[in-house]
């Protein structure tokens, strides 16, 4: 074992042993997921070497979380074709046989080229450290309360309960889900196979996916970097540095936002931002100045703080597994031999790759639509450039390689998301031209400095190859002669400005048409803009600064390494304003997500444990159903049991039946205060309601609540008080 094996292997040591002091008896749920993770990263490994044979880690990071979406898909597909129930002995017996049959099949496949064992160590020891850091610091506001987190935690609770999938929809019913509900899915899987709960692994889920979020840039631009084209070899300094630059830049910086009005704002008391406060740097086309065009530009990092479980999050791991296996399949095609350019019907079709980004593909489908759409076209111009690469003139090659690789992935992804799609109901109203568009200015603070480093690199590669190469035949020669780690630093940041200007030029049409039109389309396509210019530019910046003999492009490439390391400090920055001064370990609370409920409602909360304990599988509910946002639906939120009607705005998007809506709530509004038992009845025999929970937000949104005539309705089952309070009594009746 080498020097820097051992340091590794100490730091892995330490970091166990280190979890003891730091999150106390949240050791052990945290230890069980790192060790399964671990476990799925062992058990895939064949299989991703067979992918990633190209790296020198042999995809050793990447098997964790090819592990983790295999796994699950194939729990998943089982589950909703009815052939097993959601269960964690399924999940387990399904994991532990897709292992085994991955070692029996693929494991002769390996070849004889052992992987970088400093590097896979040193991976190892980034990925827990990171894993660790955002773990403590979730503990210090661990709640599953406030902005959307009812939403993620309820999904999660509702799958917790069901054995069969999709689960009922909790804040509607009479139905199933009809929301990308993958990423919040993966969680329950991991939650049900390592036999730990969600009130812990909600935070533990968000807190493993801003680990890879860190790991994976680091291993795909440490690689990038080792390929840059030098007459020397990189060194192994220089590409750590440009992985963690990576890593940082996609899972901790924020935006030039951030730097201009949050830092220097503070330093030159700039007008307004006296008291800089983290979302700002989310909210600013449309919000500063306001106007009738209000968008969202979110980014990783805020997302890690704020703590939300959604889609677009759960996503972040896998969209980068995406990216990994793109780049090392195109390092497999750069290493074959000319002889092996023959075009094959055979060869072409069952590239391992195709496959693989054929069901990644079909699992953005349910955990994040708008993801398919995007990593799509990037699995598509890749496919172009090695159909240049390895057919060049040859039209006809290259013409049916590309039309045949690119229906293949897309019949794949159509076919692995059957399950979903055959009983999903579209959201989307279609597409519009965009009529407001965002001020330069705006667009230039939040995407300038990336896209400087993606242009500068751009034009740099493009005058290098045009000295180095004569015409005719420059257009072919392109793909030949440039090398991969900037074709695909290129790729990756011109991807990430188109995305960047889509919104500028057509949006997706929802509900959200007034005030609110290019919102969700900017928010869901710069949101992977900033991861694809994260890498893309971290890279870009060790080029310019390691390009031989000129001088302005090393000062260029020191500059917007100066200011990719002030938006990290976004970082600390958004951390301490949501999670106070992490520093202090007396601080520390828990990961219990459902720790607040004595605090926050304490004449409601015994109520709600009481049927959390007490109460198996999905019977309906009753409670008062109020706004999106609001302390309404916190019963259903927190059991994950069905209730009539939820939080209105959420179920419109879903749902896009306002009648249907007006009408429940209405429904709901009579049970709790008809004086007529005959409507009563017929109204909880109509949705098939269990419980009927009597609470305070019940007692405030219904004046007249007629208790005595619920109370006739069936027997309490549960009747509790919070110690102290003198509020009124919460509690639960049993239909019948």
């Amino acid at each position: 074992m080498s020097k820097k094996a051992t340091v590794y292997s100490v730091g892995i040591i330490g970091l166990v042993l280190a979890t003891i002091p730091l999150l106390g008896s949240d050791n052990v749920p945290f230890l069980k997921w790192w060790l399964m993770v671990l476990a799925l990263g062992i058990g895939f490994y064949p299989l991703t070497y067979l992918l990633f044979s190209s790296l020198e880690d042999r995809g050793w990071i990447f098997s964790k979380v090819i592990g983790i979406a295999l796994s699950g898909f194939l729990t998943w597909v089982l589950v909703c074709c009815k052939l097993t129930k959601f269960t964690s002995t399924t999940a387990l017996v399904v994991t532990g046989i897709a292992m085994a049959v991955c070692w029996i099949l693929f494991a002769r496949k390996r070849g004889k080229k052992a992987p970088n064992v400093d590097l896979v160590l040193g991976e190892e020891l980034i990925f827990l450290a990171f894993f660790l850091l955002w773990t403590y610091i979730a503990a210090f506001r661990p709640e599953a309360k406030g902005t959307e987190k009812f939403m993620d935690y309820g999904f999660m609770a509702a799958m917790m309960r069901s054995d069969t999938l999709p689960a009922r929809d909790l804040w509607y019913g009479l139905k199933d889900m009809n929301y990308y509900y993958g990423g919040q899915y993966y969680a329950v899987f991991l939650t049900k196979l390592s036999f730990t709960h969600i009130k812990e692994t909600y935070n533990l889920m968000r807190t493993l996916v801003a680990g890879f979020a860190f790991v994976l840039p680091f291993s795909l631009t440490y690689h990038l970097v080792k390929g840059m084209p030098r007459k020397k070899p990189v060194k192994g300094w220089l590409a750590v540095l440009g992985g963690l630059l990576s890593g940082a830049a996609v899972s901790l910086a924020g935006n030039m936002h951030y730097v201009l009005y949050g830092l220097f704002g503070k330093v030159f008391k700039l007008s307004g931002y006296e008291d800089y406060w983290f979302p700002a740097s989310t909210r600013y086309i449309g919000h500063n100045p306001e106007t009738a065009d209000q968008c969202i530009h979110e980014f990783p990092s805020y997302s890690f703080v704020l703590g939300d479980l959604h889609a677009h999050v759960v996503n972040v791991m896998f969209v980068l597994a995406v990216i990994g296996i793109l780049y090392a399949w195109m390092r497999k095609v750069r290493a074959e031999q000319e002889e092996e350019f023959i075009f094959s019907l055979k060869n072409t079709l069952l590239e391992p790759s195709v496959l693989a980004l054929g069901v990644f593909t079909g699992i953005f489908h349910w955990t994040n639509y708008w993801d398919f759409i995007i990593y799509y076209t990037v699995v598509l111009i890749c496919i172009v450039f090695m159909a240049l690469y390895r057919y060049p003139g040859r039209k006809r090659a290259i013409l049916l390689s590309v039309l045949l690789q690119a229906a293949e992935v897309f019949a794949l992804g159509s076919l692995a998301a059957l399950p979903f799609t055959s009983t999903f109901e579209t959201m989307v109203s279609g597409v519009a031209l965009a009529v407001n568009h965002s001020a330069f200015y705006q667009l230039l603070i939040l995407w300038g400095l990336p896209t400087a480093v993606v242009v500068i690199l751009l034009l740099c590669i493009l005058v290098k190859f045009r000295r180095e190469t004569q015409p005719p035949c420059r257009f072919r020669q392109f793909f030949r002669k440039v090398q991969l780690s900037d074709q695909f630093a290129l790729i990756l940041g011109i991807c990430a400005i188109g995305l960047v200007l889509i919104p500028e030029i057509v949006y997706v049409r929802d509900i959200y048409e007034n005030g609110y039109a290019r919102s969700n389309t900017m928010f869901k396509l710069t949101y992977q803009a900033f991861i694809l210019f994260g890498i893309a530019m971290s890279y870009g910046i060790l080029r310019l600064l390691a390009w031989e003999k000129e001088k302005l492009l090393k000062m260029l490439g020191a500059a917007s390494l100066a200011l990719l390391l002030l938006t990290c400090g976004y970082f600390g920055y958004a951390v301490n304003c949501w999670f106070g001064n992490v520093l202090d370990r007396g601080e520390y609370r828990c990961l219990d997500a459902t720790a607040y409920l004595e605090n926050v409602y304490p004449e409601d909360a015994s109520a709600i444990r009481w049927l959390n304990d007490n109460v198996e599988g999905s019977p309906m509910i009753l409670e008062a159903n109020g706004d999106s946002y609001s302390d309404y639906c916190r019963v259903s939120a927190m059991t994950g049991l069905p209730t009539v009607l939820g939080w209105y705005v959420h179920e419109w998007l879903w749902r896009n039946d306002t009648a249907d809506l007006n009408q429940k709530a209405a429904d709901v509004e009579a049970i709790y205060t008809s004086e007529d038992p005959e409507q009563v009845e017929e109204l909880l025999e109509e949705y098939g309601i269990k419980y009927i929970f009597v609470g305070s937000c019940e007692r405030e949104k219904y004046a007249e609540l007629n208790e005595g005539l619920l109370q006739e309705m069936g027997s309490i089952v549960y009747s509790g008080m919070s110690s102290g309070t003198g509020a009124a009594q919460s509690y639960i009746i049993e239909v019948g």
